[in-house]
Formats: structure tokens, C-alpha cells, sequence
């Protein structure tokens, strides 16, 4: 028993009619008495009783027809989601850990909104067709697209004494205690922020995001991208006036990753359109 018998079969049991049958199947009479009475040897038993003018139906064939039309159903559920699968643009992004889920969120809204059909998979770190990553990471042989670009904020703990301060000047930072990242690209830009502090380095930590789960338990203060700060309940920002530090975050893909239909789209509609930092 096939899918073809028992489309042959429906066919015949709502028409009452080999002919009509085989009008509707676009095969020939002949062709189509064939195929019915190989399903009823198949299933041992007859299923339509010939008379002069059409057929009339047995009681195994009315026990069989709703089956069959659930198996043909879930046939051609099954056909249609490969095919909609094949039909699918696909697009792989990594993600590098210092970015934002507010950032990933708002890419990923723009990429649903931009890509028909689109069949994303998303890696943690430096693989897929493009990354999500700040410019800092890009490597040599990658064209950068920048999507935002934030400052770097004080953050400290919402419990440390400089929390309750609206505006912090230089004389309040000259004794804190510090959280810095000294592998990180962003570490010697600080320094002259840490020379100028007679305070201390009380932890040291190996990512941004390290960095901040050390404020956020309150061992010190941090210089964080703002994206990452502001959205940590248990962590609070003030701007730093001075160093003015800033980094872009965005798009780092090779040049022959836009032969991807999904990554072309994207990249046409991201080009030249910063998204706005207040929006996230």
C-alpha cells in the first residue's frame, strides 16, 4: 500500500465513479481499476462493489477512508515542511559574549522584519556567516559594518556609598577602588583614568563581563560599555566625563559572505543606518 493507492482510493469513495476518479487523478480508467485492485489485494479484502453506474462502497471501505485521509494529510504535511525548508534563506551569526542582549534583541528583530523566510542560527563567538561583535574584535581579513555606537560609563554597585551621588567629579573618584580588565583593548585607554586616582586596584578580571559581576557584588568600580551596565538591576551608572571612551559595535563579516541572499538583504538594509542607542 502506497500513498498513490490511497489516493486512488479517496478519489474513487467521494466520486462513486471510476471515471470521475479518473478525471479528477488526470489518469486514465483503465490505469486507475489497476491501482485500486492492487490496494484491495494488498489489504486482502474489496473495497467498492462495480454496479452499472458507478460503485458503491463496502464497510471495510468506509473503515478505511478517514484513515486514509489522515495518512495522505500527514504526508503532505511532512512534503510541505522540507520543501518550505529548502525554500528558506539561511543565515548563521555568531555572537561575541560582551555584547548586550539588548543589542542581540533589537538585531535580531530587524533581521525577522528584513529577511523573508528566514532560517537564522545563532553560534556563540567567532563562527558563522557574520558576527555580532565591537570593532576592537574585528579581525584583518573582515569588513565592519557599525549598528551602535555607546559610551563607557562608571558602574559601581547600588549599594556602594558614590551610588546615592547624581554628578561624581574628579575628587570622588581620587580614592575609589577600581575592577579592571587589563587584557582587554580598552585597558590602556584607561590607565590615565587609573594614574590620576590614588585609589587602588581591588580586582582584576578577565572580560567585561567578569568585570561586572565584580561591581555588582560591590568589590570596586568598573569603566563599562553603557549597554552592558545599564541593564543590570544591581548595578548603577554615572556618566564619566573624562576619559571620553566610546566603542562601536556591529556587523564583522568577509566580503564574499554578501553572496548570501539573507546577508545581502541585511546588509543593504543595516548600511549606513546607526541604530540608535536610546532605542534598545
Amino acid at each position: 500500500m502506497d500513498i498513490r493507492q490511497l489516493n486512488a482510493f479517496v478519489a474513487v469513495f467521494e466520486e462513486r465513479n471510476i471515471t470521475s476518479a479518473a478525471q479528477r487523478l488526470f489518469t486514465s480508467q483503465p490505469t486507475l481499476s489497476v491501482t485500486i485492485r492492487q490496494l484491495e489485494e494488498a489489504l486482502g479484502t474489496i473495497l467498492f462493489e462495480r454496479l452499472p453506474r458507478g460503485v458503491d462502497v463496502t464497510d471495510d471501505a468506509r473503515t478505511l477512508y478517514p484513515q486514509a485521509r489522515r495518512l495522505l494529510a500527514e504526508a503532505q504535511a511532512l512534503s510541505s515542511q522540507f520543501r518550505q525548508r529548502n525554500d528558506r534563506l539561511t543565515l548563521e551569526i555568531g555572537v561575541e559574549g560582551e555584547i548586550a542582549a539588548s543589542h542581540l534583541d533589537t538585531f535580531l528583530r530587524i533581521a525577522y522584519g528584513v529577511v523573508p523566510n528566514l532560517m537564522l542560527t545563532l553560534h556563540d563567538g567567532c563562527s558563522g556567516d557574520a558576527r555580532l561583535s565591537v570593532e576592537d574584535d574585528c579581525c584583518e581579513d573582515e569588513l565592519f559594518m557599525p549598528l551602535w555606537e555607546e559610551p563607557y560609563v562608571l558602574s559601581m554597585g547600588a549599594g556602594h556609598p558614590l551610588a546615592a551621588r547624581d554628578r561624581l567629579d574628579a575628587a570622588d573618584l581620587a580614592t575609589v577602588q577600581w575592577i579592571t580588565c587589563p587584557t582587554h583593548p580598552s585597558h590602556q585607554r584607561l590607565m590615565e583614568l587609573y594614574n590620576r586616582s590614588s585609589g587602588f586596584i581591588a580586582a582584576t578580571a578577565g572580560s567585561l563581563n567578569l568585570a561586572l559581576r565584580l561591581v555588582a557584588a560591590g568589590a570596586g568600580l568598573a569603566m563599562l560599555p553603557q549597554s552592558m551596565a545599564s541593564k543590570d538591576t544591581g548595578v548603577v551608572t554615572r556618566p564619566a566625563r573624562t576619559p571620553n571612551l566610546s566603542r562601536r559595535v556591529g556587523l564583522c563579516y568577509a566580503a564574499q559572505a554578501l553572496d548570501m541572499p539573507a546577508l545581502r538583504l541585511l546588509h543593504a538594509h543595516l548600511q549606513g543606518k546607526p541604530l540608535e542607542t536610546t532605542a534598545l
